[in-house]
């Protein structure tokens, strides 16, 4: 078995340059399968340079070999890069569902929560139908939650409110538009943060000061709240779709859907949500789920469509995907979120 693994390595005198490059390739694939990554990527890197422009198949299996390398050796944001530059040139929904795994599994490695949710919002985007995507959005919901109620009681520590200074200081940070976890760092101006109030007033502003953190706190408690639904929502979509494919499975196929549901059963207690909750959430995840959907969806041809149009069929942002999946959900479970900042006013 060895010695057939191997037969690439045999001198085959081929003048042929595509033959030769096919080969150094296989010699990579090998080395990658013994985790032998440097040398995998040596090999990988060799044939990329001397790959003509024109094959384009090859090129992408040698650039996504480069990048899972280059994951194994820790140099995550090359292999972004090469992740990167694979989706841009993406020519049709196979392709750029091969380069949504890639990010996903560097994003994964590199235990970025925020990137790994948005990778797989995208690929559900494309594929709203598979329940395995789903699934792993609800574990890495499930995931942020702890991250969350940490934050929380850090920040609830270092929560200062100092004379003069408008400024919550805070441990939570964001680092723009597709942050999972913003909340308000500044607050409006006011009087009572003024240094010239009188003693008189001091009690007065103290009150207002602990109003408003105890405001702040709610809302950080109202994230969390959300992002349990977020949850708790995936799996129930999850269990849906799962449920309407299980007539058609057999076997090991089928022993890993009914093993799933149960335990998808199992995360629902612990929730702790109420039945109508459920029912509720049941209900708005399922509205597109009819049989004919899911027949479509399963025998869909590759779409090949160019890089604008694939462009069109992904979200742009995790904003964009949860407004449309949970936004009916949220209106319903999570109301203090639009009154918050009114009552911020209110307190101020």
């Amino acid at each position: 078995m060895v010695e057939e693994e191997q037969w690439f390595y045999e001198e085959t005198g081929s003048s042929d340059e595509v033959e030769a490059l096919t080969l150094k390739k296989f010699k990579g694939d090998l080395a990658y399968r013994r985790q032998e990554y440097q040398k995998a990527l040596q090999e990988y890197s060799s044939v990329s340079e001397k790959l003509p422009s024109t094959n384009f198949a090859m090129k992408r299996d040698v650039q996504e070999g480069q990048a899972r390398c280059l994951v194994h050796l820790g140099r995550h944001t090359e292999a972004l890069e090469i992740a990167a530059n694979l989706e841009n040139k993406a020519t049709n929904t196979d392709h750029l569902t091969t380069v949504l795994y890639l990010q996903f599994a560097i994003c994964s490695s590199l235990q970025n929560l925020e990137k790994t949710i948005l990778c797989l919002q995208k690929l559900i985007s494309l594929h709203p139908f598979d329940p395995w995507n789903w699934g792993k959005l609800a574990e890495a919901y499930l995931s942020l939650g702890p991250a969350l109620s940490t934050l929380c009681a850090s920040s609830q520590k270092q929560n200062s409110f100092a004379s003069g200074d408008k400024t919550i200081k805070s441990s939570f940070t964001h680092s723009g538009k597709d942050c999972l976890l913003c909340f308000p760092e500044t607050l409006p101006e006011s009087p009572v943060f003024s240094g010239e109030a009188s003693s008189s007033n001091n009690q007065k502003n103290e009150k207002a000061l602990k109003n408003i953190q105890n405001c702040v706190a709610e809302k950080r408690e109202a994230v969390l709240l959300e992002t349990q639904m977020k949850a708790c929502a995936s799996f129930i979509r999850t269990r849906l779709l799962l449920q309407l494919t299980q007539s058609q499975q057999t076997s090991f196929a089928l022993e890993r859907n009914l093993r799933t549901q149960q335990e998808i059963a199992d995360k629902m207690k612990e929730f702790g949500f109420k039945e109508d909750t459920l029912l509720l959430i049941a209900e708005v995840m399922g509205e597109d789920i009819v049989p004919e959907k899911i027949k479509d969806e399963v025998h869909t041809e590759v779409k090949c469509v160019g890089p604008t149009a694939l462009t069109a069929l992904v979200i742009a942002s995790s904003k964009e995907f949860e407004d449309k999946w949970f936004r009916k959900i949220k209106d319903h479970f999570c109301p203090f979120e639009n009154q918050f900042h009114t009552e911020i006013q209110i307190l101020v």
